[in-house]
């Protein structure tokens, strides 16, 4: 009687499991193949550079600029113009011109920063803060140049509660250490407020600080654009053009002096309201069609 082969259950099941894989290529090899494709676009085949992780796009070194070739640009007057009508019904001394200055430069690099009074000041209402000994002649000569906070004590003290009850504020040389171990930085710096050496805001002369802040006005470039308030609705054109040609020249002078370590270059000047859109302008004060200037001033 002959002994029945016993073959291990392992052995067998890598047997079925080759002979059906051989069955498997015998039928693709007589059918017409087809490439199974992933979302990406990728086959089979392709698996590997599908999986490989993908580039990211370069990152601008520039501020983009558009075109201003076929934009359509103003000239000051007939700006004002359609500025006025976007302002109808509006009180003349509310709404403000503002100047938009775009400028060519790469980005992460030194900006423009400055403080400029210009000739028909637009903001006189600022309120500004001495901090100098109360009885000095220092306080003296800020109360006569038109400070409405002055005193060193009373002004920290004042902070600290969270009244701050000005929009400026300078402080004189000699209380700079005074000011320092007040710790008023984590209050004042976040807000702007904070007196430095660096912005020129820890002075010898405080009076004559002052006056250059009353009726002054500070710009700065934030993502390659310098903005400024240049005027009242109730301004004339002949003011308008006065305030924009001194603030223009201030910007070029900040420009070249950092010539040497970036190059920047004015792109676009566009000027609009606090409710009217931008226009772009020119440099030319009027147009032949533009209308009288005594008609464009808001009474």
């Amino acid at each position: 009687m002959n002994t029945p082969l016993r073959v291990p259950r392992a052995s067998l099941q890598r047997l079925r499991t080759s002979v059906q894989l051989n069955a498997h290529l015998l039928a693709l090899r007589n059918a017409d193949l087809t490439y199974v494709r992933y979302a990406s676009g990728k086959s089979i085949g392709d698996r590997r550079e599908r999986d490989q992780p993908k580039k990211k796009k370069k990152a601008r070194t520039v501020f983009k600029q558009y075109d201003l070739k076929n934009a359509e640009q103003f000239s000051l007057c007939d700006a004002m113009r359609y500025i006025q009508a976007f302002e109808v019904g509006r009180p003349p001394n509310s709404p403000k011109y503002d100047l938009a200055v775009r400028l060519r430069t790469i980005k992460n690099g030194p900006t423009v920063r400055n403080r400029l009074r210009l000739p028909h000041a637009v903001n006189t209402s600022l309120r500004i803060c001495v901090i100098c000994p109360p009885d000095s002649k220092h306080a003296e000569a800020a109360k006569k140049a038109g400070a409405s906070v002055i005193g060193e004590e009373t002004v920290f003290d004042a902070v600290k509660e969270g009244r701050i009850e000005f929009d400026r504020c300078i402080c004189h040389q000699e209380s700079a250490g005074k000011m320092n171990k007040a710790g008023l930085g984590r209050i004042l710096g976040p807000r702007g407020l904070m007196p430095s050496a660096k912005f020129g805001t820890i002075v010898k002369d405080v009076g004559e600080s002052v006056k250059g802040l009353v009726g002054g006005s500070e710009y700065r470039e934030r993502n390659g654009v310098l903005r400024m308030a240049i005027g009242q609705l109730g301004f004339t054109p002949e003011e308008i053009q006065t305030n924009t040609k001194a603030f223009m020249s201030e910007v070029k002078k900040d420009i070249a002096l950092l010539s040497d370590r970036i190059n920047k270059e004015i792109h676009e000047v566009v000027l609009s309201s606090t409710n009217a859109p931008g226009f772009t302008l020119n440099g030319e004060f009027r147009s032949p069609d533009s209308p009288p200037t005594r008609d464009l001033s808001v009474p």
